[in-house]
């Protein structure tokens, strides 16, 4: 997605060097999921597992097929502003960045991409 938006806004500045172009951005996509896999660990190491006394009910048992419908669901902003802010944690800022929106438009479509999500996980057959 980030190369298609990169191709459109002409941001690519020597087209012949797609295929280096590609694999650099999946290099550094791989390498801000491990930071975020690291920096998760770490905190487990320091503050150890949340006792499932704490855990909101909401994530005990979560449904992980009817999350994925519930996602596929979403209008195609919608889900890439959730997707790249939950998945893989980056704040609203660097989401707007990447997305080309403002950074208060982007809060905004987190907001209204989540109120649409929990409004499909809390309906039985997972269509909303």
């Amino acid at each position: 997605m980030m190369t298609l938006e990169r191709l459109r806004d002409g941001r690519l500045r020597e087209p012949e060097k797609l295929a280096s172009f590609v694999l650099g951005m999946c290099r550094m996509v791989v390498l801000e999921t491990r930071r975020g896999t690291a920096r998760r660990e770490g905190l487990l190491r320091t503050y150890g597992e949340v006792p499932e006394a704490m855990d909101p009910p909401e994530q005990r048992g979560l449904d992980e097929a009817k999350l994925s419908s519930c996602l596929e669901r979403l209008p195609e902003r919608e889900r890439s502003v959730l997707i790249l802010g939950f998945y893989a944690d980056k704040p609203a800022d660097a989401v707007a960045r990447e997305l080309g929106l403002s950074a208060v438009n982007a809060r905004v479509i987190r907001h209204r991409g989540l109120l649409k999500l929990r409004e499909c996980m809390s309906t039985n057959d997972g269509h909303s």
